[in-house]
């Protein structure tokens, strides 16, 4: 991680659960972050956890909404204008409703849509555009995704979210194409975890915390640690190793 020092990287939906995880061992690290979420209170918050820790690195909080592309930019033009640009991506911002294929409403799909595919293709595009015109050969984009975006969870409340996962899926490696057409060095990584126990769950079911809880009980979980252990393990990879697809499970997983 050495190389990454003093450089900048966003992080999308870091105020709580993976993101926060993230955001804290990049800043750890030595990295300037930008953490960006609707409400920055919680990434303030953690700002100054982690200058009180005496990270090396910088948390600089960023309020924006994700399903509105002009925000989006908006954030983008900030980032060049006070860091230069980004040279780490993490697009792990995501979401979920209970809004099945046969009788769920328009309005959750299209959200969903909005800010695990949109959101996610917008940030990667203008992330690019801001390496490309300052020459970076080396940056990184990175999309944390989930075991619903290789198989289908076999239950109705999922089956939008996971199709929206397999999007990420396909862009991912969609975007490793594109930037190998390019000639570039820029890589793009895919990290995908199984059962996470974050708040994921108790906003997925925000009317049912019963079923909610038992999510987590029912296995041993996966922290949001872990999967920032496996973005740094990304990073930490040698300029010319490219990650393709990471997939985390818990031991006791079955699917």
């Amino acid at each position: 991680m050495e190389r990454w020092k003093g450089r900048v990287a966003l992080v999308t939906g870091a105020s709580v659960g993976i993101g926060a995880a993230v955001t804290r061992a990049l800043v750890q690290q030595g990295m300037r972050v930008v953490g960006c979420a609707r409400n920055v209170d919680k990434i303030e918050k953690l700002a100054a956890e982690c200058q009180s820790a005496g990270y090396s690195g910088t948390l600089i909080p960023y309020k924006c909404d994700l399903s509105n592309e002009e925000e989006i930019l908006s954030m983008f033009s900030a980032i060049k204008t006070l860091h230069k640009g980004v040279d780490v991506c993490i697009n792990n911002a995501g979401l979920a409703h209970n809004e099945p294929l046969l009788s769920g409403k328009t309005e959750g799909w299209r959200n969903m849509i909005d800010v695990n595919v949109l959101a996610l293709s917008i940030c990667t595009r203008e992330a690019y555009k801001s390496m490309k015109e300052r020459y970076v050969d080396d940056g990184h984009i990175i999309n944390i995704n989930s075991m619903g975006g290789h198989r289908l969870v076999p239950s109705a409340d999922e089956h939008f979210y996971c199709a929206t996962k397999y999007a990420v899926t396909a862009l991912t490696e969609g975007i490793r194409q594109e930037l190998r057409e390019e000639k570039t060095h820029i890589r793009a990584t895919c990290i995908s975890p199984g059962i996470v126990e974050t708040e994921f769950a108790f906003r997925h079911h925000n009317s049912d915390p019963e079923k909610a809880a038992a999510v987590y009980e029912s296995i041993k979980c996966l922290k949001a640690v872990d999967v920032a252990s496996a973005v740094t393990f990304v990073l930490s990879a040698p300029p010319h190793v490219q990650i393709g697809d990471v997939q985390l499970r818990p031991v006791e997983q079955v699917s």
